[in-house]
């Protein structure tokens, strides 16, 4: 298990990096996804292998949580691994942490039933648990400067371009 000094030597490794040539920090993730049977869709990326699904109130067959789950553990996983890096970058030190994610929907408008229900989130929260012997201020400063650096918080919080390209491949021989 990696020590916050550990994690603290990597990051500010990491830093300098960056700094100096921030084209080191710069890429495109590429993360595939193929529908299989059963609204169940198969995800890859690099080594990682995960699955997506529906419930059978929704057709499919519960064999895998659903985009929503995925989405809303990116956001609490990126808060939580985001508070425990910079409370070891600022040496604050937190016993245990947990981030729940609390989301409001209305599925009317995922099934077209209202077009004026959108049909993602009409809200989304989180709480943060923290134990900790370091002030409650250190605590607070560590959440701060965390929430600044959050991909997934800024993903949520903020309009990211999104572009769609489609590739039509046809089946039949004319």
């Amino acid at each position: 298990m990696a020590t916050p000094d550990a994690i603290k030597d990597t990051l500010e490794r990491n830093v300098r990096a960056v700094t100096l040539r921030p084209s080191v920090g710069q890429g495109t993730a590429v993360t595939r996804v193929r529908l299989g049977a059963d609204l169940r869709c198969n995800i890859e990326e690099g080594s990682w292998r995960l699955a997506a699904g529906m419930t059978e109130k929704y057709g499919g067959d519960g064999s895998a949580p659903n985009p929503g789950v995925l989405g809303r553990a990116a956001l609490g996983s990126c808060l939580a691994i985001g508070y425990a890096m910079w409370a070891a970058r600022l040496q604050v030190p937190i016993t245990s942490l947990e981030v729940e994610i609390q989301a409001d929907y209305d599925v009317r408008g995922e099934l077209g039933v209202s077009q004026d229900v959108r049909p993602g989130y009409s809200e989304v929260r989180y709480v943060v648990s923290v134990e900790s012997d370091a002030s409650a201020d250190d605590v607070t400063r560590v959440l701060e400067t965390a929430e600044r650096s959050s991909s997934w918080l800024d993903i949520v919080a903020h309009a990211t371009p999104v572009r769609r390209d489609v590739r039509i491949a046809s089946r039949s021989v004319r």
